[in-house]
């Protein structure tokens, strides 16, 4: 199964005072992926809000930083499903840097981002819905 990416720009607002991206700001380019990911499947998440009533919360984050993104790199960010029982799934998600004129690109972060799927209306645990697991088991992704 390959991985859904999306890329983005480092712009100043992303970098700490010498122009690299400050280390929470990553968070936000793998949220940002997952979220185009669900968006690239015909689904947002406020749509998914009010029908079938779901949101989306990260109780786990695991992320190993490999080298820098600096301003105004194009970066190419991953992200994988993997289905993790009932009400969550796992998001195996990498930034690279495009080292551009066909040379390969950069890993500079790793992350292992659990989700839960929760009720919009309780905010208790809710089952995926099954367009989610579908592919998280094996469908296509790309």
């Amino acid at each position: 199964m390959s991985a859904f990416t999306w890329p983005a720009r480092v712009y100043w607002e992303d970098t700490d005072g010498g122009a690299i991206v400050y280390h929470a700001d990553y968070l936000r380019y793998l949220e940002r992926a997952r979220t185009e990911w669900l968006r690239a499947r015909g689904h947002s998440q406020r749509a998914l809000a009010r029908d079938p009533g779901i949101l989306f919360t990260v109780v786990s984050l695991n992320i190993d930083y490999r080298a820098a993104a600096r301003l105004d790199d194009t970066l190419w960010i991953s992200c994988q499903p993997e289905a993790e029982g009932m009400a969550s799934m796992r998001f195996i998600q990498r930034i690279h840097r495009d080292a551009g004129a066909g040379a390969p690109a950069r890993l500079l972060v790793e992350a292992s981002v659990r989700v839960a799927c929760i009720d919009a209306r309780t905010r208790r645990p809710k089952r995926l819905p099954d367009f989610l697991t579908e592919e998280s088991q094996g469908g296509d992704v790309s």
